[in-house]
């Protein structure tokens, strides 16, 4: 088994980087008003909300999977294994498995590949962070 050497700032680097991707990705300047669309979201209902538990939760949630992906990456000293291991990570488990439930829940495909979308973005930046950041 190999050690796993992590760098916390670097995960913090990628939490933030998620948080911000998601700020724009999420934006009316991209895909605000299609993801709020497809969802049967007011401007009342996104604008309602416990924004610090909201906000707070995702940041925690975004350090969370951070520090996840910085021990699946861990190890290898190329960045572009950063990269591939953030794809790999983004696109074959989270959007997969968001994928499974949208079948199951029905949902649309343009929404499926606007949330799948910023997750297989952000685990891709993530993991150039961690993988550059060592």
């Amino acid at each position: 088994m190999q050690n796993v050497d992590i760098n916390y700032l670097a995960v913090v680097a990628a939490a933030l980087s998620m948080f911000i991707i998601g700020g724009l990705w999420y934006s009316p300047m991209l895909f605000g008003n299609a993801w709020a669309k497809e969802n049967g979201f007011t401007t009342e209902f996104i604008q309602g909300g416990n924004k610090a538990k909201i906000f707070g939760g995702s940041l925690v949630l975004s350090l969370i999977m951070a520090f996840n992906l910085a021990g699946f990456i861990s190890g290898y000293e190329e960045w572009t294994w950063g990269l591939i291991g953030g794809f790999l990570s983004g696109f074959g488990w989270v959007a997969m498995s968001i994928g499974v439930l949208y079948l199951f829940e029905r949902r649309s495909a343009k929404l499926f590949f606007i949330n799948a979308g910023y997750f297989v973005i952000s685990f891709l930046v993530m993991g150039l962070i961690l993988g550059l950041w060592k």
